[in-house]
């Protein structure tokens, strides 16, 4: 574009100015409050702070193809900006016409409607019609991190073949925000990978959301300022202070002027300077200044009031051409990220400037009509650009049909890729539903096991050519089904926050590292390699899908979600796989939160997880509930079982399968398993008998019973058969493991109980179930796989059909004789009946489970984890937390004995029509009714 003049930006960045303010002005003064209504507030100060360095981002260094992470409260002036640019866009690219943008201006914070769909959320969001590129930035300190991995993520897939876009990252930051946690676990973790293209620019106002920010100079040797400097270069970045702009520059070079500069640099605290901008009479500041800083006094001499005034209020970062030179020169440090330090007012421009409590404020009807006069719009427009003949108006109309082309060409390229990859998948004979893994000769493995069998096949395919006679020495040719793995492998990138090894990720870590190629293999070179240990020497090999990082699960979190926004952003579906001991996923969860709300497709594997990982102890020992949109979880008992999930998890998401579901949650375990158990117990089921009617009852050959056949000499389906039927159960959420429908003597009502497990508890379930086989009480075991499709916000969705249909569970009520006395084998059968109840175990918080019963209305005993835990065996621990088996057998008895005592009142009419009796009496202790022998 031709060169633009420093007058027509700062009239254009003048209009933004005015727009911002007067978009959080309607905000507030809506014709449609309601009494109670909470306040809607605003921050015009912010968006004042940050109007020019936002400005210089969009007319000037942006590409259409460039990302923007904004400070949440400066969002107004980012909408005006693209309001000026006509980038208020629809989902196929088309703009809104003017009417539709002047309706989203007055929308902040509004509803959408039928009538009016355009509005825009508090904070920048997804569902903004400006979201092009645009991290969503209601959480602090996280889209800035999301930004520079997303950065990461653009080098990885670029440098493995596919077609993206050169981008650069712009993430504007708060001084005050600049204090989180997560932008200094991800500063050092940037520089290293060298990513260039990467510019944070922090919007140091030297104020907070309660006032001004007070900084111990003496202890920090400076200012916050310099403080982010040192800071920033000692951990590799390069760095740009955005201190002065051209009024201060020209008093540099006046008479004595070097002692100004030295006192605004390295003398003049935050805190004061914030004072000093308070005083608003230009002839009791330059007093104010002459009197307590002596050093300014030769100086001072020959300042105007008007000038010093001016000079104190002249910060860099209001210079829009020095702000624009600082982000060109940032694009120049192509092997460093860059963080530009550009100090500004608060309030800039407004009656607020500089005020404590200016964070909140808003400008009154008289600042607003003062500024709307000056931008010449008629008190009945409150909401306007240029005229196209002015050149503020030629020039944003180029400008925006530039960026505009460049966004309509990003959709081509993402649509262009996503057919690409579509195609390949159906010419491979679309992805199988099993990865096949042989089990037969494991020894009890466990769900974590098989996850490093999953990934090590994936990333043996992934690095085996397609083509017999072009593969490598050793190497076997690809079957024809794992032709049809060979894509979904080769988007398959695992990282792990240094617990890749003891998550079972050893095979795609071997010489698989991918990172900046700086290091020299100087143990093969000196002779001193560990052959037994993975290859960690980093490379960007196309073989290279294995992200290392330290013991950062914040940022590790954070990489994941940016990989796997790639399908969406660019139709490139790469699969990020992130492993972590379950524990520490809740070290991240903020991160985690964002990414499903910016609906990134990840699959993210907590793994060793809950009080299973015993000899690890208390603080490794806890499992959350997690209920939150836009994620599934998982928890595989059988290996089985992972198989399935995985498989059917990457599907989805290499066809865009996923939607409400694209973050996935699958949590394992190192507690073995015999994987026998599940067959073994799937053919005693009436289901998968062969030439068993209705009328046929079973037996187990332990309990054998009159009229009943043992179920051991009756044929069972074959293993393929049980399985596909198995597949399905278990990819909706749940299945039953133990079923005694069909068997002789299973009364619901009196005798039958069932027990819902989860994960490595199944093997407690199942113990508890025999138990109880033996007192004559059918306990059927019904394995969880996902409590999202169970009893959560998934199943939530079909009103749980899977609990109520699938699975047969009901409330319905079964009337029985009412018997006196209790103590007997036999009375207890009888008193155990009203409904069916329910018994949950499992290793993790109450809430994971503990709906069950009030869903279909029955009594329920949920075992859970509800304490601190300890060091031990899992049976021990599974005791000391009472989720073993006895705790199951007892928890059974509970709601068995509690269900007896439930009474049945019917109305007077029906009594009228039946024969009465004094009832009998009825006891009120469970405990009593029920026969611990």
């Amino acid at each position: 574009m031709k060169a633009v003049s420093k007058d027509v930006l700062d009239q254009i960045c003048l209009r933004a100015h005015y727009l911002a303010n007067q978009m959080i002005y309607q905000a507030n003064h809506r014709k449609n409050k309601q009494p109670g209504d909470p306040k809607i507030g605003g921050h015009s100060s912010a968006s004042s702070s940050a109007l020019h360095i936002l400005g210089a981002i969009h007319l000037i260094a942006k590409s259409g193809f460039d990302y923007i992470a904004n400070k949440p409260h400066a969002s107004p002036a980012d909408h005006s900006f693209n309001y000026l640019l006509d980038l208020f866009l629809k989902p196929d690219g088309s703009r809104l016409t003017v009417e539709e943008k002047n309706q989203a201006m007055m929308g902040l914070r509004a509803y959408p409607t039928e009538e009016h769909p355009y509005v825009f959320q508090s904070y920048h969001s997804a569902y903004d019609c400006d979201n092009h590129n645009f991290l969503p930035t209601g959480t602090v300190g996280i889209p800035q991190v999301n930004a520079g991995y997303l950065a990461l993520a653009y080098r990885f897939a670029k440098k493995h073949g596919y077609k993206v876009p050169d981008a650069h990252f712009w993430c504007i930051l708060g001084d005050s925000e600049f204090r989180e946690g997560s932008l200094f676990e991800a500063t050092p973790d940037f520089a290293e990978r060298e990513i260039g293209n990467l510019t944070w620019i922090v919007d140091y106002n030297r104020q907070s959301l309660d006032g001004h920010r007070i900084v111990n100079k003496n202890i920090m040797h400076g200012t916050d300022a310099d403080r982010i400097e040192r800071t920033m270069a000692a951990n590799g970045w390069e760095v740009i202070q955005l201190r002065h702009g051209q009024k201060r520059l020209a008093l540099f070079k006046s008479k004595n002027g070097e002692s100004f500069q030295s006192w605004l640099e390295t003398e003049l605290d935050d805190y004061t300077l914030q004072s000093l901008l308070l005083i608003k009479d230009k002839k009791s500041l330059k007093k104010e200044v002459t009197d307590r800083f002596a050093q300014l006094k030769n100086f001072l001499k020959d300042v105007s009031d008007e000038d010093l005034f001016m000079a104190l209020r002249d910060f860099g970062g209001h210079d829009i051409l020095a702000v624009a030179e600082a982000l060109e020169k940032s694009k120049k440090t192509t092997r460093q990220p860059t963080i530009i330090i550009a100090h500004t007012l608060k309030g800039w421009g407004l009656d607020m400037a500089a005020s404590q409590s200016n964070h909140s404020a808003l400008p009154d009807q008289e600042e607003m009509d003062l500024l709307q006069k000056t931008q010449g719009l008629s008190a009945d427009k409150l909401f306007g650009g240029f005229e196209s003949k002015t050149s503020e108006g030629k020039f944003l109309n180029e400008r925006g049909e530039k960026l505009h082309s460049e966004i309509m060409a990003q959709q081509k390229l993402k649509n262009d890729n996503w057919q690409f990859f579509q195609n390949q998948l159906e010419k491979d004979g679309g992805i199988p539903d099993s990865l096949n893994i042989n089990l037969k000769m494991a020894n009890h493995p466990h769900t974590q096991w098989m996850l490093g069998q999953c990934t090590a096949k994936l990333t043996r395919i992934a690095n085996t050519n397609r083509m017999a006679e072009k593969i490598k020495d050793g190497q076997k040719s690809l079957t024809e089904e794992e032709v049809r793995w060979k894509l979904p492998a080769e988007m398959l990138t695992t990282m792990a926050p240094d617990v890749g090894t003891s998550t079972n990720l050893n095979p795609a870590m071997d010489g698989k590292i991918f990172g900046a190629p700086i290091v020299q293999d100087l143990e093969t070179q000196m002779g001193v390699k560990d052959t037994k240990s993975p290859d960690l020497i980093p490379g960007e090999d196309n073989s290279d899908r294995f992200l290392r990082f330290e013991i950062v699960e914040a940022n590790t979190m954070s990489c994941v979600g940016s990989y796997g926004k790639l399908r969406d952003q660019l139709g490139i579906p790469i699969i990020p796989l992130m492993t972590v001991y379950d524990f520490f996923v809740k070290r991240a969860l903020d991160q985690y939160f964002y990414n499903l709300y910016w609906k990134s497709s990840f699959i993210l594997v907590g793994t060793p997880s809950g009080v299973t990982l015993s000899p690890e102890g208390a603080q490794h020992g806890w499992k959350s509930d997690f209920q939150i949109p836009n994620q599934i979880t998982w928890e595989p008992a059988f290996c089985q079982e992972l198989d399935w999930i995985l498989a059917e998890s990457i599907r989805r998401h290499m066809t865009g399968d996923n939607e409400g579901r694209n973050g996935v949650l699958i949590r394992g375990v190192t507690r073995g398993l015999d994987q026998k158990l599940l067959l073994q117990n799937l053919k005693k089921q009436a289901r998968f008998k062969i030439n068993v009617d209705s009328s046929t009852k079973l037996c187990v050959s332990t309990y054998p019973l009159e009229g009943a056949m043992d179920e051991s000499t009756v044929e069972s389906l074959n293993e393929t058969e049980i399985f596909q039927t198995l597949k399905n159960e278990v990819l909706r959420g749940a299945y039953y493991l133990v079923d005694y429908r069909g068997y002789q003597n299973y009364e619901p009502g009196d005798n039958v109980v069932n027990i819902f497990c989860m994960g490595s508890l199944v093997t407690e379930a199942l113990a508890a179930s025999e138990n109880l086989l033996s007192r004559g009480i059918y306990a059927n075991v019904i394995v969880v796989t996902s409590s999202d499709l169970l009893c959560g916000t998934l199943a939530h969705q079909n009103n749980y059909s899977l609990l109520k249909t699938d699975l047969g569970i009901s409330g319905d009520l079964y009337l029985q004789p009412a018997m006196n006395g209790h103590s007997t084998h036999g009375e207890l059968m009888t008193l155990s009946g009203r409904r069916v109840p329910i018994v949950s175990v499992h290793d993790g918080e109450p809430g994971m489970l503990d709906n069950l019963g009030s869903i279909v209305g029955v009594k329920q005993e949920s075992l859970a984890v509800r304490r601190h835990s300890k060091c031990g065996r899992p049976s021990e621990i599974y005791h000391f937390h009472h989720i073993d088996s006895e705790a199951v057998i007892e928890a059974c008895g509970k709601v068995l004995s509690e269900t007896a005592m439930e009474s049945v009142r019917l109305h007077t009419s029906v009594l009228e029509q039946t024969a009465q009796s004094e009832p009998t009496s009825q006891n009120t202790d469970w405990q009593q009714l029920w026969n611990k022998n």
